[in-house]
């Protein structure tokens, strides 16, 4: 399979996220013999009008490639679809640590039902508050933490207008509309920090609602959660 660097997901921060790029790639590659064989027919109906200027011509071999040449590309494209739809049906069966992600105009709040008493709003950090290596209009006051290598369950909803809680490297993007709880699960493989915002124009604000979330040991998720309850 061709690798195209190029068109790629700058990262692939999830499972099913690292799936889609890998699913990206491969039909970049279909892409690529689907256009060579195009242009293979092409310069063969050329080459027999303009070359032996044939007045009558057979095509059966070709008509017979252009039938099952597409067949085999769409079987192609099958398999490994019906897979990753297979996949994120068997992940959302089951989840160890539920989060409750409120919107509001303009700020994120998290309840961790899981863990009784442990919620917090999450606010951007103010320019004169970061230090060096910080990230501008991304880093947030209050991180949510999560457990690595464990299905996370996520409750969006909204208190007033539609949000939408995304995280480009997670291929997530969800709306938050109020009176409607939409429910995602995530499984963290890597250990890190992982940025998003609200990617739903919400109001004036709608650009400074950062989303910054942890995968940590559950040695560390423990010693956090402690410090807040």
């Amino acid at each position: 399979m061709v690798n195209f660097n190029g068109f790629n997901m700058i990262f692939s921060d999830s499972l099913f996220s690292s799936y889609l790029d890998w699913f990206h790639s491969f039909n970049c590659s279909l892409l690529l013999g689907v256009l060579v064989f195009v242009a293979l027919i092409f310069f063969f109906c050329l080459k027999e009008i303009f070359c032996l200027n044939m007045k009558k011509m057979e095509y059966q071999l070709g008509e017979l490639l252009c039938s099952v040449f597409p067949t085999v590309i769409l079987l192609l494209q099958m398999i490994p679809s019906l897979s990753i739809l297979y996949y994120y049906g068997l992940m959302s069966m089951d989840s160890s640590l539920s989060l409750k992600v409120v919107g509001h105009q303009w700020y994120w709040s998290y309840d961790y039902g899981d863990v009784e008493g442990l919620e917090f709003d999450s606010y951007m950090l103010p320019v004169d508050d970061l230090y060096l290596g910080d990230k501008r209009l991304l880093d947030v006051d209050n991180l949510v933490w999560f457990l690595w290598i464990v299905i996370c369950r996520f409750c969006i909803t909204s208190s007033d207008v539609i949000h939408s809680w995304a995280i480009p490297s997670m291929c997530i993007k969800l709306d938050a509309m109020s009176g409607v709880v939409s429910v995602l699960k995530l499984y963290f493989y890597k250990v890190g920090v992982f940025y998003g915002q609200c990617s739903e124009i919400c109001g004036a604000n709608h650009s400074f609602m950062p989303v910054c979330l942890e995968s940590t040991l559950l040695s560390l998720f423990k010693s956090w959660s402690l410090s807040y309850l």
